[in-house]
């Protein structure tokens, strides 16, 4: 328990971020993060922020009747390896707006229901928590936030608790995704074994494998499903919340059509940036250095070209494999009736 002036100070600053849900106690902790340290960050999680000791907790029973400003609230939902944290960036404008990169507390949702949280009281608290991550910082006048792609099941609870937000749904087109899966190597092969875990456990993996069957799948196909299993539910939250909600975008058409793309995400957002601000955008950071490399080679842009280069040289290696898995992976889709295009275009 904090002082009560304290606690108003907390919930009254953006910089303190509604980091971790304390299940056991019930409690939010929040862990001081000012804009300077959100830029510097690729995400907001505990690997990439600084002091992640030195964090206030609040109890959800004292938070009850407080009151704090807060702006609307969109997101970016995505199926990894697609430009997302890129796009977050990029809507760092101050004045205007302010993107959460992979905020660790709706994580924290997502484990909490695999654990078996009551449904209803999990709603409350994730709305809870939205309210504070929406608060926000200075004088802007929306928040952008990018959750974890484990977090897309999460996606339709929250666009129902705010009916005024609109949401991007961001993929890589499967072989895309497929060349980003094998440019990891075995790390890459990993991840996707502990995804396919967690889209399990959350009930959406799509294909009626039983065990044996999963076992036999290779790293890559393992990956395929992911990517069809994240699409189905993508479609799903088209059909849930509507297409004049959320819309589509694929990290090919983002890259190579950045102006189109953030002109019409301000539109979709409500952010109402001028010719100017749109172009002090698209000169900024977000699309003059790597999203994820920014210490280790300050300056490297990260375009279309820098992607087509960076897969010409994974196919190179893995192409043959690529593309069986690619293929197979539609044969897939249409014995699951899964569409490989599902509609509602941002551009």
């Amino acid at each position: 328990m904090i002082e009560t002036v304290q606690q108003n100070d907390i919930l009254a600053d953006a910089s303190y971020l509604a980091h971790r849900y304390d299940e056991i106690n019930d409690a939010i902790r929040f862990l001081s993060v000012p804009r300077e340290v959100h830029r510097q960050c690729t995400f907001i999680t505990d690997e990439h922020l600084p002091n992640i000791d030195r964090f206030k907790t609040i109890k959800r029973s004292e938070l009850a009747g407080a009151t704090f400003d807060t702006k609307p609230a969109h997101f970016i939902f995505h199926s990894a390896y697609c430009c997302s944290t890129m796009l977050a960036r990029a809507f760092d404008i101050e004045r205007i707006s302010m993107g959460l990169k992979e905020p660790v507390f709706l994580n924290d949702m997502i484990g909490w229901r695999r654990r078996g949280a009551n449904p209803s009281t999990q709603r409350k608290v994730l709305n809870q928590g939205l309210d504070l991550l929406s608060r926000p910082f200075g004088d802007d006048q929306s928040i952008i936030i990018k959750p974890s792609n484990i977090c897309n099941p999460l996606a339709i609870d929250m666009l129902q608790m705010r009916p005024d937000s609109k949401a991007l749904l961001l993929y890589a087109p499967i072989e895309g995704f497929l060349k980003s899966i094998a440019k990891k190597e075995m790390w890459g092969r990993i991840w996707v074994r502990n995804v396919l875990l967690g889209t399990l456990k959350d009930g959406y993996a799509i294909g009626d494998f039983n065990q044996d069957e999963w076992l036999q799948l290779t790293d890559l196909q393992v990956a395929a499903i992911i990517w069809l299993s994240q699409h189905a539910l993508f479609s799903k939250i088209i059909e849930t919340i509507g297409a004049d909600r959320v819309k589509t975008l694929d990290s090919d058409t983002f890259l190579a059509q950045s102006p189109e793309t953030i002109a019409a995400l301000s539109d979709l957002y409500g952010l109402g940036l001028s010719p100017e601000q749109l172009d002090a955008v698209l000169q900024g950071p977000a699309f003059t250095s790597h999203s994820k490399m920014d210490q280790d080679k300050p300056g490297q842009i990260f375009d279309a070209k820098a992607r087509d280069q960076e897969q010409q040289k994974v196919a190179e290696l893995h192409g043959a494999e690529i593309n069986m898995v690619a293929t197979w992976a539609k044969a897939v889709a249409d014995n699951c009736g899964i569409k490989m295009a599902i509609g509602s275009n941002l551009i």
